[in-house]
């Protein structure tokens, strides 16, 4: 019974569904379906129902993704044990912006708990990056938010957060209780420099071409507000400075606090810190 077989059997158990976790661990369905069928042979026992209604667990399939998860889990503990006592036991993670999200800060007291004698490096990157450096090779895992071009990566949302105009406190439409983007057509918008992800740039300009002055950091989000007047948009949870205001906005989609990787990288680091991050950032 190998590792690799027993991680694509909970992957399929997880998602109760093949094409889904097909996806999940970039493969084709049909070596998915045939490495589940030889694991059933192996075993001498089926292990998922599959009906026209969907994939299902039989009682034989639950004891296994108990006992699967339990072993994956022990042979990453022992892959980071040996790459620590070899002095090779660090991961990068990029942070976009403000790294004050308490999420964040769970998830890193977290880690170092599950992880003591792993040396964790941050990098903080500016508003222009939304992968924190992940296309260039510059960190292992970033905590980020989408949309963004996601082409060689994997992304796991861990959050959504409302979104609201950032507004100056004594703006008009500072007294409304709800806008919508329309009400914002007219306005000054703060905008990323030339270059910036169009994906990424889209979302934070509603979808719209937008003029006004260039900014690459939160902070001089909220100053280009201040003091020229203009507007943007920013999580309804986020702390507005001094003579500011966020007043929701009912037409747009949720930013979605995301972990990204590298497709296919197996470093057990990587796969630990994700799973913590999901704990941390539903708590």
């Amino acid at each position: 019974m190998e590792l690799r077989t027993l991680r694509y059997f909970v992957a399929v158990a997880e998602e109760l569904h093949f094409g889904r976790a097909a996806t999940r661990l970039h493969m084709s369905q049909p070596p998915l379906s045939r490495a589940i069928k030889r694991l059933e042979t192996e075993i001498g026992a089926t292990l998922l129902d599959r009906s026209s209604a969907g994939v299902t667990l039989t009682p034989v399939g639950a004891v296994l993704l108990d006992e699967a998860r339990a072993l994956l889990d022990q042979a990453d503990r022992v892959r980071v044990r040996v790459a620590t006592a070899a002095g090779a036991a660090t991961v990068t993670v990029g942070i976009l912006g403000d790294s004050t999200d308490p999420g964040a800060t769970r998830l890193a007291g977290a880690y170092h708990r599950r992880h003591p004698r792993v040396e964790v490096r941050i990098r903080e990157t500016d508003l222009t990056d939304p992968t924190c450096g992940l296309h260039a090779g510059l960190v292992d895992i970033a905590l980020t938010r989408g949309p963004f071009d996601e082409t060689g990566l994997t992304v796991h949302e861990l959050r959504a957060d409302p979104m609201g105009a950032l507004l100056r406190a004594d703006d008009p439409l500072a007294r409304r209780d709800r806008l919508k983007l329309a009400d914002l057509a007219d306005r000054r918008w703060f905008v990323f420099p030339e270059g910036t992800d169009p994906i990424w740039q889209s979302y934070w300009n509603g979808g719209e071409p937008r003029e006004g002055p260039v900014v690459r950091a939160v902070q001089e989000c909220q100053q280009a507000v201040l003091w020229n007047g203009t507007v943007g948009m920013t999580p309804l949870a986020h702390q507005p400075a001094e003579g500011l205001t966020v007043v929701p906005l009912i037409d747009m989609p949720p930013s979605r606090v995301v972990a990204a990787w590298n497709e296919g990288d197996t470093n057990p680091l990587i796969r630990s810190f994700v799973q913590i991050a999901i704990t941390a950032y539903h708590d």
